[in-house]
């Protein structure tokens, strides 16, 4: 199955999200090429929209739907250094893409809100981690959390692409994003519901792209 089978599948199991189709794809090539060039992902949001980051970083870094084997030359290095274990770790590790979910460091994250400023912490990890060619993908429902708009502006002064997810009238990740899916919805937990199958079709299509 190519990429935009997909996404047309996503459509015809969705309908309501026919008309963020586009926005969908445009997401994923700027996914698609970040990840060609040897760049990575940081993925961020709040609440269940930081679930959803720990969520996507998931389903990108081993196998989602397919047996990501890793190539022949990596297993037999690996068996080359490591005999037996090695031989275990070429049968079991799977290829993956590079991502990292900003919601999960409870030591830095409780020391920058300590000493300097907590709606800052996502933006102090995308200074640090963040390099040009590298994509932030903010996920806030109304599209107007400032933690989120903190690490935006950080990620396109580091040279980064932005991408989101959101709902409502997009709000200023909408609107200064370089591309976003503003699902048709109004209310928190319904925009979330939607954000699930827009990932997951991003996931797969991706998976399908490199593996």
């Amino acid at each position: 199955m190519d990429e935009k089978k997909y996404l047309e599948e996503l459509t015809d199991r969705y309908p309501v999200l026919e008309p963020v189709k586009d926005s969908v794809w445009q997401v994923y090539e700027i996914l698609r090429e970040c990840f060609e060039s040897g760049h990575k992902l940081l993925v961020a949001g709040n609440g269940g929209s930081a679930a959803d980051s720990e969520h996507i970083v998931g389903e990108l870094m081993k196998g989602f739907i397919k047996r990501r084997q890793v190539p022949e030359d990596m297993a037999e290095k690996l068996e080359a250094i490591g005999g037996e274990d090695g031989r275990a770790l070429a049968h079991k590790l799977q290829g993956g893409l590079p991502a990292i979910a900003l919601t999960n460091h409870p030591g830095l994250s409780t020391a920058f809100l300590n000493d300097v400023d907590g709606e800052m912490i996502y933006a102090q990890q995308v200074y640090g981690y963040g390099k040009e060619g590298d994509v932030f993908l903010g996920i806030s429902t109304s599209g107007n959390a400032a933690n989120i708009r903190y690490a935006l502006i950080t990620a396109k002064a580091k040279g980064m692409k932005v991408v989101g997810l959101t709902g409502k009238d997009g709000g200023s990740l909408g609107r200064q994003a370089d591309a976003a899916v503003v699902v048709p919805e109004q209310e928190t937990f319904k925009i979330q519901e939607l954000h699930l199958p827009v990932y997951h079709v991003l996931c797969l299509m991706l998976e399908e792209h490199f593996f």
